[in-house]
């Protein structure tokens, strides 16, 4: 693509997402904005092609509103906790789950379906909150069925039956969760600053066999909120507790579509990376299966 293309589509970019040149210090569209986003791309793992395509804005977006508050408002605890399915009720062992119907609820996008979901994907959201994230997945009428936000909240933004645009060829057959984590390490004093206290830091982080640089890992909250959300998940809905054998690789029955179970984006395709050496897959199965054996016991 030549300089005039990418000129173009950072231009219609800017438009259809509603972004400018300035949130890169940049005062055009022109061949310095294509430098900058490049540099930008570069500090975090991003292909740098120049271009502010979905994944480069999310992070821009983050990046944007970072210098603001917290997003994330106090929950309060519940006694018992659900999560929805087909109409119905399911329990979850988690004390803060909150539903897109409920006052605080966060809602997206989504398809109405009967369908049967057969598989999990577990995203990192690069936001700063599930609330920016929802509001990220607006801007792009795309949307997930769950976020887990900075103090371990479990949101559900829509019914496990529809179907949300969050894993592309893969949305019919899955369920999604975007787990709140920035990323960049510019972004751990924000956590600090705004009570959150310091994140995990994956200094040996990799996938698809590429070193990535020292990254922001999630919360052991975060991962305790996560095996409950699956142990729920499962339980409604049958997908079993399953993982594919290699971490931080595609693994191409689970790219084909035919793999039922829990699953990273980055098992799917070779174009994204998240929840890379974030997530022990292996672990959090354990977790899960542990927590559904006591939800059943």
């Amino acid at each position: 693509m030549t300089d005039e293309q990418k000129i173009r589509y950072n231009r219609n970019s800017a438009v259809q997402r509603g972004w400018s040149p300035s949130w890169l210090g940049a005062f055009d569209f022109d061949g310095q904005l294509i430098e900058k986003i490049i540099e930008f791309q570069n500090e975090f793992d991003l292909d740098p092609d120049g271009l502010v395509g979905p994944s480069t804005f999310r992070r821009l977006y983050t990046q944007f509103v970072s210098d603001q508050i917290s997003e994330s408002p106090n929950v309060e605890a519940k006694e018992r906790s659900f999560i929805r399915y087909r109409k119905k009720s399911y329990p979850i062992l988690w004390s803060k789950v909150v539903l897109w119907d409920e006052p605080g609820g966060l809602e997206c996008s989504s398809r109405v379906s009967g369908r049967r979901p057969k598989y999990f994907v577990n995203h990192w959201d690069v936001c700063l909150s599930s609330r920016t994230c929802a509001k990220v997945l607006s801007k792009r009428n795309l949307g997930v069925h769950f976020c887990i936000d900075n103090d371990g909240t479990i949101y559900q933004l829509a019914p496990m039956e529809n179907i949300c645009y969050h894993a592309k060829k893969h949305n019919q057959k899955s369920i999604g969760v975007e787990i709140s984590n920035a990323y960049s390490l510019k972004y751990q004093e924000w956590y600090r600053k705004n009570g959150f206290g310091k994140r995990p830091v994956i200094t040996e982080g990799h996938v698809h066999g590429k070193s990535l640089k020292p990254f922001l890992g999630f919360y052991p909250h975060q991962i305790q909120a996560l095996a409950a959300l699956w142990a729920a998940v499962s339980c409604a809905t049958g997908i079993p507790l399953k993982v594919p054998n290699k971490n931080n690789e595609v693994d191409h029955y689970a790219a084909s579509g035919s793999f039922e179970g829990f699953v990273g984006h980055y098992h799917l395709t070779r174009r994204k990376i998240d929840p890379a050496s974030a997530i022990d897959f292996h672990q959090v199965a354990e977790m899960a299966i542990m927590i559904k054996l006591q939800m059943e016991g």
